[in-house]
């Protein structure tokens, strides 16, 4: 690597037409500078430039390097460059890993930025499972829920709230539950991870935790059994919809369902605690531009998220 300094530094003299001019521009005495060519004089074994009282001249062996010097300080200009671009310009790929029920988010919150950047491109990483975001090379990951302790650095990006929900012509069928208590006679939908002791036999089913508390700041823990069960919040939904049962559902996701009336909000005055939403990174420090504007336009869009009124009132 010191050799690449004293090639360019050679590249500098020829350029500046005297080793003081070279020298100013290098940031470095005439005396450095001379030296300098002489270690690469010394470590070739040929002798680069001639000099006289009042200029330089080159030898053959140093008009035969001299082009070659330069296409290395342009190659190193280039090189800056592209680390300057990546700092203050979104370009390159920017790769985002979310679940599943995410991807309808990230399209509307990023779609602005890839008008505005058209040397921005996007690869979504669409999975429930956790990927490997360093195999992966992924520059945002976004999460939901409780995360483990990692050296990743992670950001609020907003909390989502819960509400349990079931379409009209399962309550028809059913009948509509008026307190946590009558929850437990009720068909149950779950995600998986949310159910606990899941088995594949009908009388040991997964059973899910309830924790409910009303605009009294009551609380009460009510445990049911799911009898059916995904991965994918958006088959839960899905299935809900159908009239399969009841669900626990992340609002944004629900919000289009309860707005046309194919799903109803059950035990509207009791609520959860609020489910966070993360953004996780490499590092805090020294982000490209692209890292940058995708988290700020995430952050703006999710506030867009927030409950409307009528629910906030709720727990």
């Amino acid at each position: 690597m010191n050799e690449l300094k004293l090639y360019a530094i050679f590249a500098e003299t020829v350029s500046s037409g005297s080793m003081s001019a070279a020298a100013r521009r290098l940031g470095m005495t005439p005396s450095a500078v001379s030296q300098a060519i002489r270690a690469l004089e010394r470590q070739t074994g040929v002798t680069l430039l001639i000099r006289s009282t009042r200029k330089l001249t080159l030898t053959e062996a140093g008009r035969r390097c001299y082009p070659h010097c330069i296409r290395l300080l342009e190659a190193a200009d280039a090189a800056a460059q592209s680390l300057v671009q990546a700092r203050d310009a979104p370009t390159g790929e920017l790769r985002i890993a979310a679940p599943l029920g995410f991807a309808p988010y990230v399209a509307p919150a990023l779609a602005p930025v890839l008008t505005e950047w058209p040397q921005l491109t996007l690869s979504l990483v669409v999975d429930d499972a956790m990927v490997d975001l360093i195999e992966q090379r992924i520059d945002i990951a976004l999460r939901v829920g409780q995360l483990a302790d990692s050296n990743w650095i992670v950001r609020k990006l907003g909390e989502f709230k819960t509400l349990l929900c079931a379409s009209p012509s399962y309550l028809e069928q059913y009948g509509t539950p008026l307190a946590p208590s009558e929850l437990s006679a009720h068909q149950w939908i779950a995600l998986l991870r949310d159910a606990q002791g899941a088995s594949m036999l009908k009388e040991h089913r997964p059973a899910l935790a309830l924790e409910m508390t009303n605009q009294q700041g009551d609380t009460e823990l009510v445990t049911v059994e799911a009898r059916i069960t995904s991965t994918n919040q958006v088959t839960l939904r899905q299935m809900c919809e159908q009239g399969m049962g009841i669900a626990r559902l992340v609002y944004p996701d629900v919000r289009p369902a309860l707005d046309s009336g194919a799903l109803v909000q059950v035990l509207p005055q009791w609520g959860f605690p609020r489910v966070p939403v993360t953004m996780i990174t490499q590092k805090r420090e020294g982000e490209p531009a692209k890292v940058r504007v995708a988290m700020d336009a995430l952050k703006r869009y999710f506030v867009s998220l927030e409950l409307p009124a009528e629910y906030l009132r709720r727990p």
